[in-house]
């Protein structure tokens, strides 16, 4: 199947409106000058986030072609700040559709996920692949204006 979701490398939001989430709670160490177990190097995060479109239902991943998803080493200071955080895994940065205007014009939006974070946190292959699809789904439900709150509910139920 194949996806409008635009991926992108190292490029700065363009939207000037942003919502940023707030950070998923962070288990394992995520901190920077952890080196990531080598065997978690093998994981092509590309690979995962197209699995992870694919597997959307096609209603969803229709809906994401203003979205772009950048996969960068760390997160930066002022990310961190933003949320008040100390790491981070995935941060969506922002307008939900659900405070679009009537018209539905698109905004850009952009999902990035930290690759640094999440292996050092994840050192097990197949627990990283999870955590990437754990934190992707986490980050495109804000784009649909789930906020935090209401993800921990539907994780409860």
């Amino acid at each position: 199947m194949s996806w409008d979701c635009e991926r992108v490398r190292g490029r700065p939001a363009s939207s000037t409106r942003a919502r940023q989430a707030r950070p998923r709670t962070l288990r394992g160490d995520y901190r920077v000058g952890v080196d990531p177990a080598p065997n978690t190097q093998r994981v092509d995060f590309d690979s995962v986030i197209d699995d992870v479109i694919d597997d959307l239902p096609a209603a969803f991943a229709e809906q994401l072609g203003s979205v772009a998803i950048v996969i960068e080493d760390e997160p930066t200071q002022d990310q961190l700040a933003s949320v008040n955080a100390f790491g981070l895994y995935g941060l969506y940065q922002g307008v939900p559709r659900t405070r679009w205007g009537a018209d539905g014009v698109p905004f850009v939006s952009k999902i990035t996920l930290f690759r640094g974070p999440l292996t050092r946190a994840n050192r097990d292959p197949e627990r990283l692949r999870q955590a990437i699809r754990e934190t992707l789904h986490h980050e495109i439900a804000h784009h649909f204006g789930i906020d935090d709150a209401r993800l921990r509910e539907l994780q409860r139920d």
